[in-house]
């Protein structure tokens, strides 16, 4: 069940918040709602779940209430776990690929089921384990309280990433507020319409090229599908992300922004500081920075940024197109560190954006592609080296539905709406948080009048009960 869908809008979520606003047991009502939405889509997986949640539990309290050698253990003992499962589900079929590929040894083909989400809580169980160790956080002695903060449906399936310090407050204590409804609703329509209206549709010309030959891939057939997928990825995630986001203010709770116009960006350092906010900063500070981030020197800085980029592409998919997606982004940001930025920062602000932006495409086309045979096909042809004559008429499928989807994506993808609100001094809203460093920032929103939200609710849901296509891009990782 995605948020997207006649079941969840019109059936779940009305019947789970009658439950959750008339009981008393909010957390027990909020885990009972998350236990049957990920039955619904995972069935006895649940049960995985469940057993992480519970050995997470209890080594948080264990590490809590021990000192010196043995906090350290149980600590490794639970990040193993976590990181054990992660592996086993989501790579082992590639690790036994990889191993065939260079040895050539005959092993059997393992094809093992990835559960929805699982690269979600693994991070948020792996955090708070690292948090209790830090002292950053008490652990927490409420299981049922625990278990709602790692299975609450909003962000389990795609994140955003929530630290338990987060949300610690609204676990022991939340009220419902009627300008905090409204703002959830708001955020839900904007990321259904985000994902309706525009990842939805632009598909249709990504899937349509990314699954052309080389022979019909010429220079415009090629960037149109870059260029579509560029605007599905971002205005699919951001999608689920503000819907997170909405539902989450809904059951008086506010999680992290995860996405901040990313496509604004004139450098690649400044793009991931836009783009999944909330898995950029995991990365920040519970990988690099242990490793000693830019405290060594040129090499270890140079180092710690390769290690965690080369984990950010493995942590999206099982395939070398993911690591090397990592690693190709890796690379720029080396690149800047050793005086690219600086060039950049002087030059005339369309130089950068270009700059960021074709880097950008060309990192979507690793990420997208199925292998690097594909890649290699659809970056030949957006540089004219393919040698492709196209023999369908593009008028097939770049259909006046599409060019205006895409048209409003690359307008969107801008902070065109919030600059015309201001304009006509709307007030403002306190929105999610924004974890952009140690202190927490309080991101102000400005509200959309209610008849253009009514306009992109009705015209989403409308194309949602005629349509099937309407799948969720991050569910795959």
């Amino acid at each position: 069940m995605i948020f997207s869908s006649v079941a969840f809008i019109f059936y779940f979520f009305p019947l789970f918040l009658l439950l959750y606003y008339f009981c008393r047991a909010r957390n027990a009502a909020l885990l009972f709602g998350c236990l049957v939405f990920y039955t619904w889509g995972e069935g006895y997986y649940l049960f995985l779940l469940a057993g992480l949640v519970a050995i997470n539990f209890y080594l948080g309290l264990l590490i809590d209430g021990s000192e010196g050698v043995r906090r350290k253990a149980f600590l490794i003992l639970g990040v193993g776990i976590d990181v054990a499962a992660l592996t086993f589900f989501k790579y082992t079929g590639f690790i036994i690929r990889t191993i065939v590929n260079l040895t050539g040894a005959a092993l059997p083909t393992v094809d093992v089921h990835l559960p929805l989400g699982i690269s979600f809580f693994t991070f948020q169980l792996v955090s708070y384990l690292v948090d209790v160790r830090r002292n950053s956080i008490p652990a927490d002695r409420g299981f049922i309280r625990f278990a709602t903060y790692i299975m609450m449906f909003p962000h389990l399936i795609a994140g955003p990433i929530v630290r338990y310090s987060d949300i610690d407050q609204e676990l022991f204590k939340r009220s419902i507020i009627l300008s905090n409804v409204g703002l959830g609703v708001q955020y839900f329509i904007v990321g259904l319409c985000q994902k309706v209206l525009i990842a939805n549709i632009v598909s249709l010309a990504a899937d349509k090229v990314f699954s052309l030959p080389s022979s019909e891939l010429s220079a415009l057939v090629a960037w149109i599908g870059v260029i579509a997928y560029t605007l599905q990825i971002y205005f699919d995630f951001c999608g689920y992300s503000n819907m997170a986001i909405g539902l989450a203010f809904l059951m008086g709770f506010r999680f992290p922004l995860n996405f901040n116009y990313p496509y604004v960006s004139r450098s690649i350092t400044e793009f991931w500081r836009r783009w999944h906010m909330s898995l950029s900063f995991w990365f920040r500070d519970y990988v690099y920075i242990p490793l000693g981030g830019n405290r060594g020197g040129p090499l270890y800085t140079a180092r710690n940024l390769i290690i965690v980029f080369f984990l950010t592409g493995l942590w999206h998919g099982a395939s070398w197109t993911f690591v090397l997606w990592g690693m190709f982004h890796g690379a720029f940001l080396l690149i800047e560190r050793v005086g690219l930025r600086n060039a950049l920062d002087r030059a005339p602000a369309v130089v950068g954006w270009t700059y960021a932006m074709v880097v950008v495409m060309i990192g979507w086309v690793l990420f997208r592609a199925g292998d690097l045979h594909e890649a290699r096909s659809i970056l030949a042809g957006m540089f004219g080296l393919a040698g492709g004559n196209r023999t369908e008429p593009i008028e097939l499928w770049l259909t006046p539905e599409v060019i205006l989807a895409m048209l409003a994506g690359i307008l969107f993808s801008f902070p065109i709406l919030p600059s015309i609100l201001t304009a006509l001094n709307m007030p403002e809203l306190h929105g999610p948080v924004v974890p952009a460093t140690a202190h927490v920032e309080v991101t102000l929103v400005r509200p959309i009048p209610v008849f253009l939200l009514l306009c992109g609710l009705c015209l989403s849901l409308a194309l949602l009960v005629s349509s099937s296509l309407n799948p969720f891009l991050y569910f795959r990782f």
